[in-house]
């Protein structure tokens, strides 16, 4: 079993910045993939970005050169800094480790005011 647990959320101004984190406990593989999803009002769940165990890094199109997905493997987190964020931002930010099924954290708010 795999526990996630995300912190930083919270309210911005259009422009402004957050940075999220993702702790994970359990039956870590540091080699697994992780990464960052979100899910706005209405709308499905959506890739924002991911990380490998070697910290390659693939991002969705809308958040390239505004958000940036790292890992600390020693103490099995991964962090979402978000930058320039945009009103579109918007949504629940959900982190996932991929293990032989997908593990999910409870989410957090994201909510950018314009």
């Amino acid at each position: 079993q795999v526990q996630l647990v995300e912190s930083g959320g919270g309210l911005v101004q259009a422009g402004g910045s957050l940075r999220l984190s993702c702790a994970a406990s359990g039956s870590i593989f540091r080699v697994n993939l992780m990464g960052w999803y979100r899910q706005a009002p209405g709308k499905q769940r959506e890739l924002v970005a991911i990380i490998s165990g070697s910290g390659i890094t693939n991002y969705a199109d809308s958040v390239k050169g505004r958000f940036t997905i790292s890992r600390d493997n020693a103490k099995n987190t991964v962090y979402l800094q978000m930058t320039s964020l945009k009103p579109e931002d918007t949504g629940v930010y959900y982190c996932n480790y991929r293990g032989k099924v997908d593990y999910w954290g409870q989410g957090t708010q994201v909510t950018v005011s314009s």
